[in-house]
């Protein structure tokens, strides 16, 4: 019996660990691709200042 309840201590233990490890490393995927999005954004805002300042000129 006590042999389960170890067993099943270390399973937790190691479940828990993995669940967190996969957590982090998600929330980490995330930061980058808010990154990325912004970025992307940015690009699009230069494009329409650019756009913007051809119709004035004309």
């Amino acid at each position: 019996m006590l042999i389960v309840v170890l067993g099943l201590i270390i399973l937790f233990v190691i479940s828990f660990t993995l669940f967190i490890k996969k957590l982090l490393n998600n929330s980490s995927q995330k930061g980058s691709s808010y990154v990325d999005l912004e970025n992307r954004l940015e690009r699009i805002e230069n494009k329409l200042d650019f756009i913007l300042e051809k119709i004035k000129s004309t």
